[in-house]
């Protein structure tokens, strides 16, 4: 009787912690081949803008937004929205909560979630979008972006 409860007590504790180590992998938007973002760090992003002379693509989220976390498990893994933004942007992922998140919300006037922010070397707002989109659809939100781009 207790070999029988120890086995089954051994087998629950690999179940959770193989349940836990795929959804973690599965759930953190860094597909192979997908839009690679910087965390939380504004300055970061508009230096690296700045000495790669890119513009800023930001994801403005919040942890309990459905739409959100769409964007993250759908859009954001895409390989051709990866390839994309990963070529012509620095992405930076941003919860707006947290952090540099208050400022900016404030400075953008964001009123709701997720905002996808496309901004200047300076952190200046270009252009921006709200709710959940599809691959296609951001892909075609940065080439929007690239063409408003100061030469």
């Amino acid at each position: 009787m207790k070999n029988k409860l120890a086995i089954s007590v051994v087998l629950l504790c690999a179940a959770i912690l193989g349940f836990a180590f795929i959804s973690k992998n599965d759930d953190n938007g860094k597909a192979d081949g997908g839009i690679r973002f910087m965390e939380s760090n504004w300055q970061k992003a508009k230096e690296e803008a700045k000495k790669q002379h890119k513009l800023i693509f930001l994801d403005a989220y919040a942890t309990w937004c459905g739409p959100c976390r769409m964007l993250k498990k759908q859009t954001f893994p895409n390989k051709e929205a990866g390839d994309f933004f990963n070529q012509h942007f620095i992405n930076v992922a941003m919860d707006m909560e947290k952090g540099d998140g208050p400022a900016l919300s404030e400075q953008f006037r964001i009123e709701a979630y997720p905002t996808l922010i496309i901004a200047d070397e300076q952190g200046n707002a270009i252009t921006y979008t709200k709710g959940f989109i599809e691959p296609k659809q951001l892909i075609e939100f940065g080439q929007y972006g690239l063409s408003l781009k100061k030469k």
